[in-house]
């Protein structure tokens, strides 16, 4: 599979506004140097050693996203120069990312991951959590994280309908937490939803951002 042509092919697909998070997870650096040179600088990845390995043998300008599920015990060795952390699930893990980003000094973008999909994900706020956690406001007085937006993942299915329904949802919902919270902040703005199979479906519910790898990388080689 030629990397470059199909990152061009990729981001030709995407309208103006839409950020691509090209998944780097179980890739080696050779293919991530690929992409590199064709122009990508956001990469995703789920593991905290691996991108940690990554970070450090890979060009420094390189934006790293984590958007894994994230324990609250690996936060550490991420908060010195991760770029955004998209899959935010519990108060448990923003106190712990705000409390590493304080350390270093930096304030790290998140984006609180919701759980839509009707199968049985493991991680993720409902909405009614989600609501529940904004109007406590514990959140507002942290001053080491900064909340941009939200995060899903679609049901893994062939029903256009159905994935179309949960996109729409998670889009709805973006806009009441906006209305609610986040009006006098312009960087609360990233909807990152849409991945390879699903994307150009994700875009027509106003993603900002898609995670896509395997229509770029390949199939993952298991390391």
């Amino acid at each position: 599979m030629n990397i470059q042509s199909a990152l061009k092919e990729v981001l030709a697909s995407l309208p103006e506004g839409v950020t691509l998070v090209a998944v780097s997870k179980f890739h080696s650096e050779e293919k991530l140097m690929a992409a590199y040179e064709a122009g990508q600088r956001v990469f995703g990845e789920n593991h905290v050693q691996e991108m940690t390995r990554k970070y450090e043998a890979l060009p420094k300008d390189i934006q790293w996203h984590f958007i894994g599920h994230l324990q609250t015990n690996k936060v550490k060795y991420i908060a010195p120069f991760v770029s955004m952390i998209h899959a935010v699930d519990s108060f448990k893990l923003l106190k712990e990312i705000e409390k590493q980003a304080a350390n270093c000094d930096r304030v790290i973008p998140v984006l609180l991951e919701l759980h839509i999909a009707e199968e049985e994900t493991k991680y993720g706020w409902s909405l009614e959590q989600c609501r529940q956690f904004l109007a406590d406001g514990e959140w507002r007085q942290m001053t080491h994280v900064h909340i941009v937006g939200l995060m899903m993942m679609a049901s893994y299915v062939d029903d256009e309908a159905q994935i179309n329904a949960e996109f729409q949802l998670a889009s709805d919902f973006f806009d009441e937490v906006k209305r609610d919270f986040f009006a006098d902040d312009p960087a609360f703005s990233q909807r990152s939803w849409g991945m390879s199979h699903d994307y150009p479906l994700a875009i027509q519910h106003h993603s900002t951002m898609v995670r896509i790898g395997t229509a770029i990388f390949g199939e993952r080689v298991y390391q």
